[in-house]
């Protein structure tokens, strides 16, 4: 694949991830996060939360998609879309359950799954889409 290429398959992963979080945040979890967290929610910071999820995008592209790509397997960028969601969502939840007072055991194993969820979805999505692009 050409830059591009992966511009292109970038830009079309966007709005896949932002459809099925804001799902998540927005609808599915809304409440869980409302009641467990409410003690460390304030207003949401949108350029900070917009330029993690454009940096996120491409980790799951990086260690997921381009990978699976190369093997054209869809269960590799699954596999390692799932994986890379997990690590991610563990190091942010682990690390604010190790270090805020109170942050809950229940919302950290939640989150966990839901990042091993959310990266493998959007990895299979990302990886089809680049296979019926480019292949």
């Amino acid at each position: 694949m050409t830059f591009l290429q992966h511009i292109y398959l970038y830009l079309l992963t966007v709005p896949v991830f932002f459809a099925i979080d804001m799902l998540w945040i927005g609808v599915v979890a809304k409440d869980l996060y409302q009641k467990q967290l409410a003690g460390f929610l304030g207003p949401v910071n949108w350029p900070a939360a917009i330029i993690f999820y454009l940096i996120f995008i491409v980790g799951i592209l990086v260690f997921a998609v381009l990978p699976a790509l190369e093997a054209k397997s869809a269960m590799k960028a699954v596999m390692l879309g799932a994986l890379f969601g997990f690590m991610a969502y563990a190091t942010y939840d682990l690390t604010n359950l190790a270090t805020l007072k109170n942050w809950p055991l229940s919302v950290t194993l939640i989150d966990m799954a839901w990042g091993a969820v959310l990266s493998g979805s959007v990895a299979t999505a990302s990886y089809f889409i680049g296979k019926s692009l480019f292949s």
